[in-house]
């Protein structure tokens, strides 16, 4: 579990979070959304280490981020996996190779432990057949499928993708986001997706968490989201006439 706390960021003078409190669930897709602007990215960077926060506390499974020793940091980062937009690939390195690499940077095993534990992922991840691959050679979907194997290779705690599904087509972006899910409750991850695909919040928003100008606008989940009346919230998620007809089928039903 992370939660946060009264959490404020601001560069050069200018408020960019401004007081956010809430927690992401173990064993849960835990989504953040909002317009471009809204805060979700500096939060990520924040939950990442990558920038300090003005005020305000994060907690990982109920220790304080800032209490932590360098020691406790290192630790901290191995037990982090993290799907970036653009999948983040090394070109130059077959699937298997990618898969090995964290393991490689921050583990003490054998090159036969590693290897077992990197075609593992693979096979759950349902690349086997092109573990022998570059990234160049397969599509955009299965590089994403490579992206999650070496986010989760090392068993992390805490799972940080950020837009997973960008570039993707619907019926591709259905299955990250089914995969992503699935192995959170395998591996019983803490996982922090941010996103603005509605697809994802219907598909998989376990909870939500919804920034607007850098507050806290609105959190619930994708069982509730079209009961709100919140109107920053039905702006953002239907501003697709499909999700306006869903929602009022639902409402009626």
């Amino acid at each position: 579990m992370i939660q946060i706390k009264d959490i404020y960021k601001e560069f050069d003078n200018t408020p960019i979070l401004k007081g956010i409190t809430t927690e992401f669930k173990r064993g849960k897709t835990n989504l953040v959304i909002g317009q471009s602007g809204s805060g979700k990215t500096v939060l990520l960077k924040i939950l990442l280490g990558l920038f300090t926060p003005n005020k305000g506390e994060i907690y990982f499974d109920g220790i304080p981020f800032s209490s932590m020793t360098e020691d406790e940091h290192r630790v901290l980062r191995r037990e982090i996996g993290m799907v970036f937009q653009g999948s983040a690939l090394f070109d130059s390195m077959s699937v298997v190779e990618n898969v090995l690499f964290p393991m490689r940077m921050l583990t003490k095993l054998s090159e036969a432990e590693m290897i077992e534990q990197a075609e593992t992922v693979i096979e759950r991840v349902n690349l086997t057949d092109a573990k022998h691959k570059l990234p160049n050679e397969i599509s955009g979907g299965m590089q994403k499928r490579v992206a999650i194997a070496r986010a989760v290779v090392m068993r992390p705690k805490y799972l940080f993708c950020d837009e997973p599904n960008s570039g993707l087509d619907p019926k591709t972006a259905i299955v990250i986001d089914n995969l992503i899910q699935e192995l959170t409750k395998e591996y019983n991850i803490t996982t922090v997706i941010n996103s603005h695909d509605m697809n994802s919040v219907m598909e998989i928003g376990e909870t939500i968490l919804f920034l607007k100008d850098g507050n806290k606008e609105w959190e619930g989940s994708n069982q509730n989201i079209f009961k709100t009346d919140n109107e920053a919230v039905t702006d953002f998620v239907y501003s697709s006439n499909l999700f306006k007809k869903v929602r009022k089928l639902y409402l009626e039903g």
